[in-house]
């Protein structure tokens, strides 16, 4: 029985443990480009976005397009690099939250009776990968791995 035991804990934790830094660094690579490509669209077209803002009744609507397409653009930078992860990680699930209250209100308030469309919007996988970063970090393949690393480096 100790063989066994000792064989699913190599499996199933050492094993799996290994895949966690290669899947952050693919969600953060494929989140963090989409995020970026959105930012700048948003930045290309941004009175489209102001009136968009506007017609769903969101206060200084200018100001917020404007926050939300840099926020989008530079977080998402952020996020494929691996820089200041956790940080950039709060302020996008906060948009993606805001973005599901008023772009997707729809899908957010039939999350119990239909959760299909609540997944199938479009800030869904947004929001679950910048939770995924704020909660587990950004992984070893990061600047802030490298950061964190060579702070602990003793010096000589």
């Amino acid at each position: 029985m100790k063989k066994l035991e000792a064989w699913y804990d190599l499996l199933a934790t050492k094993g799996f443990d290994r895949l966690r830094d290669p899947l952050l660094l693919a969600l953060r690579l494929f989140v963090g480009w989409q995020f970026y490509v959105t930012g700048r669209g948003k930045l290309e077209h941004i009175d489209r976005i102001v009136d968009f803002f506007t017609h769903l009744g969101i206060p200084a609507p200018a100001l917020n397009a404007h926050f939300i397409a840099w926020l989008e653009t530079i977080g998402g930078v952020l996020l494929f690099i691996g820089l200041a992860s956790r940080l950039i990680a709060l302020p996008l699930s906060v948009a993606m939250i805001v973005a599901f209250a008023t772009a997707d209100h729809d899908a957010l308030s039939k999350i119990f009776t239909e959760p299909d469309g609540f997944t199938a919007a479009a800030p869904f996988p947004f929001l679950i990968v910048s939770l995924i970063v704020l909660a587990f970090g950004p992984g070893r393949f990061s600047i802030d791995w490298l950061i964190r690393r060579m702070r602990r480096k003793p010096t000589s």
